[in-house]
């Protein structure tokens, strides 16, 4: 007689409590995918089993209900199955589905346990750097300040203007132009706002003259810096494209000097009232973050004070051909290992296997605590049920033990 078989599923009974114990316990985590213990019969050159083992655990790895959160650092990953690619200080790589990410002193984007949140940095274009995955810093320091080199302008000029009959023009005086508008502010190399003013003084029909002033200071020892001819339309015909070059502006501040185009295409002279109908330059003073956001491409945009946006980075999502044969290694995240196969790693989108990211949320943990209770239920029936196949057996042996 063998107490084997009752021993084995007093085993496997208790592993299988152990699993769904785990997974209750788990069952407010973030990320956290459940799992399941998995048996196997025992047998040894005889038509009786001895019992049963654990094959082993597989996780289910099914997406959790996406949560919503206000944090702006809490990413949720979608329709996909893709895992958040992180690294250690020391260069280990470690995987996790747990979108709870904050920011240390120095900038990197960290999980709780101090892993960093890795994916491609920013060129010195502004653009994606694409390469190999490195830890994600969130700059610390001001953007630079970019100097105005373009402005876009479109005006209307009243076709009834008349010329002015008081000469020569002067930036004080509006009976010497008949219209004038401000271009600005405009920024210099260390980001300093200057105000950059057009004056437009009809010559002719169809034809005006154009001065230009800084900081109220006028351009070009007050001569025209440009002419403008409009045909019988009303449309703009010189300078040729519209554009206008402005002369080179210094500046008291050690600044280098500015120099300005400005985009005239699309003014017109028609029989309406001088207005302005478009302005953009493009010179933005320095300025500090504000804010940021994951994108679902997994794009970082930062906000500045300046009222800029920039690329502060895209995370990347890895996957795996076997994701029941990651190693976990708790703290919410897996390792890689030969039998998940190598990490398949690349940019988040709509319709990538690794899937799209969601900032604000977070993926819940895919426990189905209705299900874990039922299964505690048939688990602890399980183990009494050996405990009395062990009891019977003990029962047998006494029994024997007793015959005179």
């Amino acid at each position: 007689m063998s107490f084997s078989q009752g021993i084995s599923g007093l085993s496997v009974a208790a592993a299988n409590l152990d699993v769904i114990g785990n997974n209750i316990a788990n069952s407010g985590t973030v990320g956290f995918k459940s799992a399941a213990a998995t048996f196997q019969d025992v047998y040894a050159g005889s038509r009786i089993g001895l019992g049963a083992s654990v094959a082993g655990v597989t996780q289910n790895f099914t997406q959790g209900v996406t949560q919503t959160s206000s944090r702006p650092l809490d990413v949720a990953i979608l329709n996909g199955d893709g895992f958040f690619r992180l690294s250690s200080p020391s260069g280990e790589i470690m995987y996790s589905r747990n979108g709870q990410f904050t920011k240390d002193q120095d900038g990197y984007i960290v999980n709780a346990a101090g892993l960093r949140l890795t994916g491609f940095g920013v060129s010195a274009t502004g653009g994606i750097e694409g390469g190999t995955p490195s830890a994600i810093r969130i700059p610390t320091t001001a953007m630079d300040p970019k100097a105005t080199a373009g402005v876009q302008a479109e005006f209307n000029l009243d076709s009834r203007s008349v010329t002015p009959t008081k000469t020569p023009f002067n930036v004080a005086d509006s009976d010497t132009y008949n219209y004038s508008n401000a271009l600005g502010p405009v920024y210099d190399s260390l980001g300093n706002p200057h105000e950059l003013g057009v004056f437009f003084v009809k010559t002719g029909a169809n034809a005006w003259s154009v001065y230009g002033a800084a900081d109220g200071a006028a351009l070009n020892a007050g001569a025209p810096i440009s002419t403008m001819t409009f045909d019988a339309n009303g449309k703009l015909l010189t300078p040729a494209g519209g554009t206008i070059t402005l002369p080179a502006m210094t500046f008291p501040n050690g600044s280098a000097a500015m120099n300005v185009t400005v985009d005239l295409s699309g003014t017109t002279q028609f029989g309406n009232a001088n207005a302005i109908n478009k302005l953009n330059q493009d010179g933005y003073t320095s300025g500090s973050l504000t804010a940021y956001s994951i994108n679902p491409d997994g794009t970082i945009t930062g906000k500045f004070s300046n009222e800029q946006t920039q690329l502060l980075g895209q995370v990347v999502l890895s996957s795996f051909a076997n994701p029941n044969g990651l190693e976990p290694k708790g703290n919410n995240v897996w390792a890689e290992t030969q039998a998940s196969g190598q990490a398949l790693t690349g940019t988040p989108g709509a319709g990538t296997k690794q899937g799209s990211l969601a900032s604000g949320a977070l993926e819940a943990s895919n426990v189905d605590l209705t299900s874990e209770l039922v299964n505690l239920i048939v688990a602890q029936r399980s183990y009494q049920a050996n405990a009395q196949t062990v009891k019977t057996q003990d029962q047998v042996v006494q029994t024997l033990i007793n015959i005179r």
